[in-house]
Order: structure tokens, then sequence, then C-alpha cells
């Protein structure tokens, strides 16, 4: 079968594969399950990297084992849709918000956000979150638990 998504063909998606599964798998352990050439490997992830499919690599702390016990979420009500780039920059300067979506639906944003406790949490929103002009009003769901944490299937 010859596949052919945004430019990638089989070899690509087989090299996705095994680093979705282990992103350290080294290039010549990726090329002989590939039946390829470690120097193939190379030029295939330099032509992912500059089609910024692969965006690069990232180390995957456990938060919890560092002390950071609460995830949460906070959906962002802003006062008007022109409010967006000065709440961004100022979200973006809070080191808690772990990720940031620009969403549809009830709420124009909705963050991640990693604290060590209620406490924090509640510092957070009431000192760093809503006082931000812009920001209408805020609500915020607790993670009980992370059940499923996966990278997209191909």
């Amino acid at each position: 079968m010859n596949l052919n998504i945004n430019g990638l063909d089989e070899l690509d998606l087989q090299i996705l594969e095994i680093l979705i599964k282990d992103s350290r798998t080294p290039y010549l352990e990726i090329a002989r399950k590939c039946h390829v050439s470690g120097g193939t490997i190379h030029v295939r992830m330099k032509k992912m990297e500059e089609m910024g499919i692969i965006k690069g690599t990232k180390l995957i702390l456990n938060t919890a084992r560092l002390g950071f016990d609460v995830c949460c979420f906070i959906g962002v009500y802003l006062d008007k849709a022109s409010s967006y780039n000065h709440v961004l920059d100022q979200l973006n300067q809070i080191n808690e918000i772990v990720e940031l979506h620009y969403t549809t639906g009830d709420y124009s944003v909705f963050a991640k956000v990693i604290c060590r406790n209620i406490s924090d949490l509640q510092s957070l929103l009431m000192n760093k979150i809503q006082p931000i002009d812009g920001i209408q009003r805020t609500d915020t769901f607790i993670s009980l638990s992370q059940p499923i944490d996966r990278n997209i299937q191909l």
C-alpha cells in the first residue's frame, strides 16, 4: 500500500510509529527495523523536521513526583474577542499554565494548569488569572486522574 499523507510515504510513517512508541529509539535501531541505512533515517528525520511534522523532542516529567499534586483545567471567558491578544500575553507569563487553547464553545480560552496544591491553585486564580484585564470570569475543573495519556496513532 502506498500511503502519502502530507508528503510522507510509508517509510516516514514507519519511522514515526516507532518514535511514537519510544522517542528515544536510536536511529540505527530504527534503520534496522525499517530495513534501511542509518543515513536514510537521518535524512528522513531532517526532512520531517523541516516540514514541521516533528517539532522537536522534550522531557516529560511526572509532576506529581515533583510535588505538583493538582492538575486542573480552567475555562476562561473573555469580556470581548478583541481582548484575546492582551490576555494571551498575560497568561503566557504564568508558569503554572502548561497548555493553552483558543477554543470555540462556552470558553474563549481553555488552559491546563499544574499546581503544588489547592492553596496554590486558589492563589493562582485570585492573584494571577482573574485580575487580568479582559477576563470576565473563569470556571475551574480539577482532574482527579488521567487514565489515558497517549500520542496520536498513525
